[in-house]
């Protein structure tokens, strides 16, 4: 005789903690090596920021062994060393440029980062069940949109690099399309939850590809001329194609219909060839791009042309941390910090970074696949999404496979604003994952909970 029992699933944490503390020993290790490198000697500040570190890392830790166990136990690690390798980047082009440790931008990099995993940390207080952001859809929406129009307000609104996407308060300034980013990725689950059916039904085949109904294209139809107005008015090419390819890719996981892939793609080349012919700003990018090294080009900037030679100089294995020149590039620590990896770690640390962000994204795709509701799988399908468009187009704009568009490697370029809207975007992963991987109650422990309340009410 055979006995059937339920076995509970490992929650993972215990193997998230060894990879945690595999993440953060890397990180030291690169900052004990760049101190060496550039000084001769360990960095006299390496054991308060080590266990700083450490400490922010276990604490979050410790908070999803509290309020999320069934997490994916490598979201955390991957993100800490992804984090921490930024950290040990901008810190080396402080040195560069003659700046210590505390008036370099490393410093503020490091309170940036504390305050982003603070507030991920209060997400995963505040949103004890995903499900529960559904309900604020349309509210949602409303503060994408407000919060893209913000940098258009006369008294805030505040232009840099040509791109006018930051508002300024006093000393501060933020970027509000970052966290717009998230509020629309909610809206859109929301929104396509509710209306999937309908944008799922066919209509006439042409050249084999079965098109939506006419009535049915308002909805992606708005959304590209609403990404059309953030390229003209902000002049941000990166935040336009982000928001429209975001839009786009949960409009195909909601509907698993191809042609709406097919018809988002002709609605993107369209928008971008208008884009050339009416806009100064899209010609410069698209020299840059395709002439990178003609003296128009060069003329204009050589940013471009400089993190290729930074990259060539690096070559396979790199020059060592400390031993390369990467300051020579312009924003070396924020738009290009991809080339300053590229040339102190060469093609082989490159690469590695990239797996990182593959792994980062395959497992908020596994997320998806195992969440039980289908506003959890849109939310966590568009959030994974949303960071592989973002690091696509960063790699891509500066390896001359897309023109540049302005966008910041996620966890690794220098600015607060990306540091709290990815970090917030990882703890509404991580809190679907717990979701995900929960396991069911047994069915023997409900009809047995069914019982005795059977029997409660009987003796009442």
């Amino acid at each position: 005789m055979s006995i059937v029992s339920s076995v509970a699933p490992r929650s993972g944490r215990t193997t998230e903690l060894i990879l945690l503390l595999g993440a953060v020993g890397i990180v030291g290790l690169a900052y004990v090596n760049l101190g060496l490198a550039t000084t001769g000697s360990i960095p006299p500040g390496f054991a308060a920021l080590g266990l700083g570190y450490l400490g922010v890392a276990l604490a979050f830790h410790v908070v999803l062994r509290w309020k999320a166990r069934y997490a994916d136990p490598l979201l955390l690690p991957i993100v800490t060393l992804l984090n921490g390798l930024g950290l040990v980047m901008i810190h080396r082009i402080d040195i560069a440029r003659g700046r210590d440790i505390t008036d370099g931008v490393a410093l503020r990099q490091l309170m940036w980062s504390a305050l982003a995993v603070a507030i991920a940390t209060a997400v995963l207080f505040v949103v004890r069940d995903h499900r529960i952001l559904r309900r604020y859809t349309w509210i949602a929406g409303a503060a994408g949109f407000v919060l893209l129009l913000l940098p258009l307000m006369p008294v805030i609104g505040n232009s840099e690099f040509g791109s006018r996407i930051w508002i300024r308060l006093g000393p501060l300034s933020f970027q509000p399309g970052e966290v717009a980013k998230l509020l629309l990725a909610v809206f859109f689950a929301g929104y396509l939850v509710q209306t999937r059916d309908a944008l799922s039904v066919a209509g006439r085949k042409i050249l084999g590809l079965t098109l939506p109904r006419a009535r049915d294209l308002g909805p992606i139809l708005i959304a590209w001329l609403a990404s059309l107005g953030v390229l003209v008015f902000e002049r941000d090419l990166g935040s336009s194609l982000l928001f429209f390819g975001l839009f786009v890719a949960m409009l195909y996981v909601a509907t698993e219909r191809v042609s709406w892939i097919a018809i988002g793609l002709t609605l993107f080349v369209a928008g971008a060839y208008l884009a050339y012919l009416m806009f100064g700003h899209v010609q410069t990018r698209v020299l840059l791009w395709l002439h990178t090294f003609s003296p128009d080009a060069l003329e204009t900037s050589d940013q471009l042309a400089k993190g290729l030679m930074g990259m060539a100089a690096g070559g396979m294995v790199g020059t060592g941390l400390g031993r390369g020149r990467p300051d020579l590039t312009y924003l070396a620590e924020s738009d290009f910090i991809i080339p300053s990896f590229g040339e102190e770690l060469g093609m082989i640390g490159l690469f590695a970074i990239l797996v990182l962000y593959v792994l980062l994204v395959e497992r908020g795709l596994r997320t998806s696949l195992g969440t039980r509701d289908g506003f959890g799988k849109l939310l966590a399908a568009g959030l994974s999404f949303s960071l592989a468009l973002q690091c696509f187009v960063v790699v891509g704009g500066v390896t001359r496979v897309i023109p540049l568009t302005g966008l910041t490697a996620p966890f690794l370029s220098s600015g607060g604003s990306s540091l709290l809207a990815n970090w917030t975007l990882v703890a509404i992963l991580l809190r679907i994952s717990d979701h995900a991987r929960r396991p069911l109650p047994d069915e023997r422990q409900q009809a047995a909970v069914g019982e005795a309340a059977t029997q409660v009410v009987k003796v009442r």
